[in-house]
């Protein structure tokens, strides 16, 4: 399986465009169901706003929802998907509501707002990267700690939860591909003595600009 990516986690942006009121909520999701729930969730919220406009996008079945929720056809729901189209996100669901001003923006301006509201709520959650990670622990002299430690930025690792007693067991996330120079690095920090496990593989959503935890 491919990796791919998908929003961090769930955020709220809002702007102001002619006086009209534009909130976008974005969550990570893993069904319709769920998508769903969250639509719905906003409308009872925004009960007394004049659009809750949406869109969907899960990887399992390739399936892409949305709707203008009373706009202009192809003014809100579409261009909240582009967004996530155009940023290769999947399992994804976003609600725009909107709190009309008074003032008309007409179609290329709400198209533009609604894909505004949309970016921004992204921008504001992060995009993740979901890819298989190798598990690996080896045992660590208290002294080396921290130079072990150094070594994982440079091979796009994570540290993971370590367990302390007459040696440190250590444990890290790698990129598959990885564990080899792991492994020479270890030996070469320890004469030798420190010799990386393999202990599994674990898909796992990583923030895409970071690399280091």
């Amino acid at each position: 399986m491919a990796e791919y990516y998908v929003p961090t986690k769930m955020a709220e942006a809002e702007f102001v465009e002619k006086r009209s009121r534009f909130i976008g909520n974005i969550w990570p999701v893993e069904s319709e169901e769920e998508a769903r729930a969250h639509i719905e969730e906003m409308r009872k919220k925004h009960y007394d706003s004049r659009h809750n406009c949406w869109a969907y996008r899960l990887r399992e079945g390739g399936i892409e929802r949305y709707s203008d929720d009373g706009e202009p056809q192809g003014t809100a729901g579409q261009p909240i998907l582009n967004v996530f189209q155009r940023e290769e996100v999947w399992n994804v669901v976003c609600v725009v509501t909107r709190y009309f001003g008074g003032i008309l923006l007409g179609a290329g301006g709400l198209t533009r707002a609604y894909g505004r509201s949309a970016k921004d709520a992204l921008d504001a959650s992060g995009i993740s990267v979901v890819r298989p990670w190798s598990m690996v622990e080896v045992d660590c002299p208290y002294p080396l700690f921290e130079r072990v430690k150094l070594e994982l930025p440079p091979l796009g690792g994570i540290e993971g939860d370590h367990d302390f007693g007459a040696d440190i067991t250590f444990r890290a996330l790698l990129p598959q591909g990885m564990e080899e120079q792991f492994g020479q690095r270890m030996g070469e920090l320890s004469a030798g003595g420190a010799v990386p496990r393999i202990m599994g593989t674990e898909w796992k959503a990583v923030p895409r600009d970071e690399k280091f935890l």
